[in-house]
Formats: C-alpha cells, structure tokens, sequence
C-alpha cells in the first residue's frame, strides 16, 4: 500500500488544519491500523493518534486528546486528523503510516509497528 498524505500548511496559534491520508496501490486496510506520528528532521518521530481501520477505534496520548481527532472515511480510503486549537509546540513534519500493531496502545504508538509510511507533510503553526 502507498500512503499520500496532504493538508499541512502554515497557521496562527488557536487555528485548525485537516491532514489527509490516502492510500493507494490495490490493498484494502481491512486489518490495518493508520497511525499518525509527527517530528522534526533527525528527530525520533512522536506518536499522535492512531486508528483500527476495521471498526474506527481510536488511540491518542494523553498529551493530544481533546484536540486532535483521527477519522476514516472507508470508501475513499483516506483517513483524516482533524487538528484544533493549535499551538507552536505542534510545529512539525507529520507523517501516516500504515500497519498491523496490536490492538492496545502500547503496541499502537509503536513506530516500529508500521512498516509503510507516507511522505511527511508540513504544519507550521506561528505565535
């Protein structure tokens, strides 16, 4: 499977941005989970939220409830972070990955879980 992800951009602290994830290459997700992790160059990449594609259960660090929101939309096979009230701190390369971790978080904000990965698209947020 190939993942796309698209929507970054550059914002003023306390805005919204949606990222988009699309996946692509004949694969269907059924079984796989798509997570989203985030980070700058040369940096290990941070954990955002992740979601079990099968039912729509969803995974998040305390650190990202309440503001960021992972969603799919099944029949275009894109999954979607929805993010608010952001901050500069959430200035970052965010990246989708798709993959087959455990059922349970621990297994879920794993990198190493997901062994497909999409390009990192940019979120800028300013002061």
């Amino acid at each position: 499977v190939q993942l796309q992800a698209s929507g970054g951009g550059s914002v003023q602290a306390g805005d919204s941005l949606r990222l988009s994830c699309s996946a692509s290459g004949g694969r269907t997700l059924s079984g796989k989970h798509i997570a989203w992790f985030r980070g700058a160059p040369g940096e290990a990449e941070e954990f955002v939220a992740a979601i079990r594609w099968s039912d729509g259960s969803t995974y998040y660090p305390d650190s990202m409830k309440g503001r960021f929101t992972i969603s799919r939309d099944n029949a275009k096979n894109t999954a979607y972070l929805q993010m608010d009230s952001l901050k500069p701190e959430d200035t970052a390369l965010y990246y989708c990955a798709a993959g087959t971790p455990f059922s349970y978080y621990n297994s879920v904000s794993l990198r190493r879980m997901y062994p497909c990965w999409g390009q990192g698209t940019l979120v800028t947020v300013s002061s």
